[in-house]
């Protein structure tokens, strides 16, 4: 494996990017790929609530936390993900431009994904195309989130394009709504999803947790890591030769409403 950085943002809030995060937090320990996190939400990030033991709160727009997350980037840790707080997005895609980051995913040194979380109006396909001056040739999934009960309006064939094809290769990714009881109570216990349907506090003891609402969970993330495995997210962190290959599929993530 080559060392991978996964961005995870929208310039909007309110959109579900954390829950994104978390999902994908579960999934890579699933696929027993060590990962760390880091919550922008500074100084109380919501994604540490959930995932404590590898995530650490920073400041984005402060340099040494900036040095604290991209100079210790290697590959005994696969994975670093970044739980960028809303309206941060192109800031942070700037600066990591300006200090090389971008460029040096470009010459294969390290792998970089950027997923997009979409909101539902015709301002956050806006978004798409500010991110894409800064992203080149790296991995980028569009998500559309329907995790809040966002309605998004059905774009016609001409503004989808216009906007979807801003950026080569995008991929559309659905991840479904899952039921809003079962979310509240993933909340409240405070743990990933997979320690939940395990039925475990956050501690590692046995819970007491709905037999019917773990089940809702169970369904709802073997769903999402689906669709991350259909658009084959692991492919972010495989070393692939030549890196011209991997340029090749990049991906854009939808979340649907779960039948």
């Amino acid at each position: 494996m080559r060392p991978a950085v996964i961005l995870i943002g929208a310039d909007k809030g309110g959109v579900g990017k954390t829950t994104v995060a978390r999902t994908l937090l579960d999934y890579f320990t699933t696929k027993q790929v060590r990962t760390r996190a880091f919550d922008t939400e500074a100084p109380r990030g919501t994604l540490k609530r959930f995932h404590g033991d590898v995530t650490e709160v920073v400041d984005i727009n402060y340099v040494p936390d900036q040095m604290k997350i991209f100079d210790t980037i290697s590959a005994a840790m696969p994975v670093t993900l970044i739980d960028v707080r809303a309206g941060l997005m192109s800031p942070t895609l700037r600066v990591l431009r300006d200090i090389g980051f971008i460029d040096a995913a470009k010459q294969g040194q390290l792998a970089f994904a950027v997923f997009h979380i979409l909101g539902p109006t015709i301002s956050s396909l806006e978004e798409i195309q500010q991110t894409a001056a800064y992203l080149g040739d790296c991995k980028y999934f569009m998500v559309k989130n329907f995790i809040n009960n966002t309605h998004f309006f059905e774009w016609d064939n001409a503004t989808h394009g216009s906007y979807f094809n801003k950026i080569k290769d995008a991929v559309e990714l659905t991840i479904p709504k899952l039921s809003e009881m079962a979310m509240e109570q993933v909340e409240v216990a405070a743990v990933p999803f997979n320690t939940f349907v395990a039925n475990r506090s956050a501690t590692g003891e046995q819970a007491s947790y709905s037999f019917v609402l773990r089940g809702y969970v169970r369904h709802w993330l073997s769903n999402v890591w689906a669709e991350y495995d259909r658009v084959r997210v692991m492919d972010i962190v495989r070393t692939k030769e030549p890196m011209a290959d991997t340029a090749k599929m990049r991906p854009v993530i939808k979340v649907a409403e779960a039948s």
